[in-house]
């Protein structure tokens, strides 16, 4: 089992966290956000978060230890604190902006902790120097994965059920000067069904489903009752060889080793997988569990 964090990435920085929130700095802005693991003790003072941070959410509901994307909040900013921003992330050959902004549910567009699986993506798209390998990513949000690999020459499906989070995930596509990812406005279980039928085929797929949801025809989600099929399904839907899978789960409080046992089940073949958590490193010393991992490639 593996811990890992997004390391050397100079436009973000877990400052602080306690008292569940968290400091946070994506460039050169910095921002207090609730965080449900954040049980313990800050180690700066209230004092200096508040004047370190350009802006802070506060979420409207009573319940500190189960946020949902159902609850909204709002903003309290410093007048210099803009609406977006840009970020960069370099890795290797990667060069990657991507584009934040202060959204009613309190995420920015990014969840820094995936730097280390668009690491992955790129070594391996990378790395086999295939054809233009397809790729499929599910539950994309604003596409980071998406660009990455179609950063390495891949051609992506980016399938979500959010028509701003594509229209994100198409701004950040664009400012990273490419082109071609198809965009998919779907329910990704009913997506993953069709390709199936289809007799379609990807080199990657890569997905962060939430423990909960609804697509856009009101098609609801729950992680513990699809996750086996759901992973079935995409089994079907990868390449015999040339492949790799990207499964995270937050917030679910799910241990690593479901998603391990899960996948072992579709996909006996699979070697040496990669499982574990993702965490934040602090720069105080305590640092933030962030959802688990599996993944594997061939």
């Amino acid at each position: 089992m593996k811990l890992l964090h997004p390391a050397s990435w100079h436009d973000y920085e877990l400052l602080d966290s306690g008292n569940f929130e968290k400091l946070e700095r994506f460039g050169k802005y910095v921002l207090i956000r609730p965080e449900p693991q954040a049980l313990w003790s800050r180690s700066l003072s209230d004092e200096v978060w508040k004047k370190t941070a350009h802006a802070k959410f506060v979420r409207e509901q009573t319940d500190k230890f189960r946020f949902t994307d159902d609850v909204k909040g709002g903003w309290s900013k410093d007048p210099s604190m803009p609406e977006s921003w840009n970020v960069q992330y370099n890795y290797n050959g990667l060069r990657l902006t991507l584009r934040l902004a202060l959204t009613g549910f309190g995420h920015v567009g990014v969840f820094p902790e995936q730097g280390s699986n668009w690491n992955f993506i790129y070594d391996t798209l990378t790395q086999w120097q295939l054809q233009r390998p397809r790729v499929l990513n599910l539950f994309a949000y604003t596409g980071a994965a998406s660009v990455v690999a179609r950063s390495a020459g891949a051609d992506v499906t980016h399938c979500d059920a959010s028509r701003p989070g594509l229209n994100w995930a198409s701004q950040n596509m664009q400012m990273n000067g490419l082109q071609d990812i198809r965009w998919v406005y779907e329910d990704a279980f009913k997506f993953v069904k069709r390709e199936v039928k289809r007799g379609n085929k990807y080199n990657g797929v890569i997905m962060d489903p939430p423990p909960y949801g609804r697509g856009p025809e009101g098609e609801k989600w729950t992680l513990q009752e699809q996750l086996d099929e759901l992973l079935s399904l995409s089994s079907a839907l990868l390449e015999k060889k040339n492949h790799f899978h990207i499964l995270s789960m937050y917030a679910a409080g799910l241990s690593p080793i479901v998603g391990l046992n899960v996948a072992k089940s579709h996909f006996p073949e699979m070697r040496e997988p990669e499982y574990g958590e993702f965490f934040l490193k602090s720069a105080q010393g305590k640092d933030l569990p962030m959802g688990t991992f599996l993944r594997f490639r061939s």
